[in-house]
């Protein structure tokens, strides 16, 4: 049985005993509701001040029976008390409340549902990425160590409403459903569709049954972890070199260079820029333009336009697209 219960039975059985000594002296004595309430709490503290009035016979064997019941209960939720904080429970009430404020203080952020293999590699490089996320996953193992790692949780089902709201998602940046189940991560996306029309959501699918289901949904992006883990296995053995490169811009510690894809708004000093401006200016390699329609183009040429809405998808370092990003809101 869990402390807290334990604490809440014992506080609710002393209250409980202290409403009818009260209510059993102003009956059976005709006392007020203060002298009954005196009389009550210094019968079950044993304090034996005294007696407010003298007690009738009748009187007297309820008191009794108060002094029994009322003693029994206060030592009984003392014992409850003493446990819950000796066992560290009141700290960690308190941190949970502490992450809870941390949660609602959030904005742009991740929600990450599911913490398993898959959730957890998520989990690490949104943490050395330095992007903000709150992760959801109903194991006590799994959230345990989720706040050994430092990462801000909450520990319940991601397919309840209530859930992703308590985790923000009316301010949040975007949502990965990553949970193992694909009927668990399809009603993950639908819950998340309907309470954010417009939001980014990333879903997890075993099967390509599945992605099609997702796609229903309103899943933006599917992931298949088993069908493009067996492609980056063909592609370290076709183009090892490649392969390299690209994790060493994109996951290596430290890096210089970095692949950065970055959104042009409406305030941007990129926009009406040429590719080749850009280049110049911010001495960075475009790799290609992804425009609002959807339409791509790789290797854009210098003349290109750069336009509102436009994803820019970028290659240069760290102290460069820092200064790009500066730029974009110079306007």
């Amino acid at each position: 049985m869990q402390k807290s219960r334990l604490v809440l039975w014992g506080v609710s059985g002393l209250a409980g005993i202290t409403i009818i000594g009260v209510i059993g002296y102003m009956v059976i004595e005709g006392w007020t509701l203060l002298d009954s309430l005196y009389m009550t709490v210094m019968t079950i503290t044993t304090v034996g001040y005294g007696e407010v009035n003298p007690l009738t016979s009748g009187g007297r064997i309820f008191s009794i029976f108060l002094m029994v019941s009322g003693v029994g209960a206060a030592l009984y939720a003392l014992t409850g008390i003493v446990a819950y904080v000796m066992e560290g429970n009141l700290e960690t009430t308190w941190e949970k409340r502490r992450m809870k404020n941390k949660i609602a203080e959030l904005k742009g952020h991740f929600i990450l549902c599911g913490l398993g293999r898959v959730g957890e590699e998520i989990a690490r490089t949104f943490n050395e990425e330095g992007v903000p996320f709150v992760a959801i996953d109903n194991r006590p193992e799994c959230i345990e160590q989720a706040e050994q790692a430092g990462y801000l949780c909450l520990a319940g089902d991601a397919t309840n409403d209530d859930i992703l709201k308590e985790a923000g998602i009316e301010r949040a940046r975007g949502l990965v459903a990553a949970v193992g189940a694909d009927s668990d991560n399809t009603y993950i996306t639908l819950s998340a569709r309907v309470l954010r029309p417009d939001l980014f959501i990333e879903a997890r699918a075993s099967s390509e049954e599945a992605e099609i289901k997702l796609k229903r949904a309103g899943a933006d992006r599917i992931v298949l972890p088993y069908s493009i883990g067996a492609r980056r296995m063909a592609m370290l053995a076709l183009r090892p070199a490649v392969v390299d490169f690209i994790d060493t811009i994109t996951y290596g510690r430290g890096r210089e260079m970095q692949l950065e894809n970055i959104i042009v708004s409406n305030n941007s000093a990129l926009v009406g820029q040429t590719a080749g401006e850009a280049r110049t200016k911010a001495v960075i390699t475009i790799l290609a333009i992804q425009r609002k329609s959807g339409r791509l183009i790789p290797n854009p040429a210098d003349e290109e336009i750069i336009e509102e809405g436009d994803r820019l998808i970028i290659i240069g370092t760290s102290k460069r697209l820092t200064e790009l990003e500066e730029a974009r809101r110079e306007k």
